[in-house]
């Protein structure tokens, strides 16, 4: 069912019809929000909000992209170390 919430990010207002889950979408707000923070008072100071949310977004977007690049590592050393229990198991059962 569809809803209209209000959302603050970079000190600007936006209103968006939803059906998705708004403790969610007010959790994201909060982290876009942290990140434009963390950018520091100069440039909140001197920058516009637009130029706040590119910042924060690329500094999102970096954090998704570190964080497959790490997955992908992890699911590649997982593959491999099962293929070679794998090999393990089957050179033992072939000396039984």
């Amino acid at each position: 069912m569809k809803r209209t919430i209000t959302l603050e990010i970079a000190g600007t207002k936006f209103r968006l019809v939803v059906d998705s889950d708004e403790a969610h979408l007010r959790q994201l707000a909060a982290t876009v929000n942290q990140r434009i923070e963390q950018l520091g008072d100069r440039a909140a100071r001197t920058a516009t909000p637009a130029q706040l949310l590119a910042l924060a977004a690329l500094g999102l977007a970096d954090d998704l992209v570190t964080a497959e690049q790490r997955l992908k590592q992890v699911e590649e050393t997982t593959r491999r170390a099962v293929s070679h229990a794998i090999e393990r198991i089957d050179r033992q059962l072939a000396i039984e």
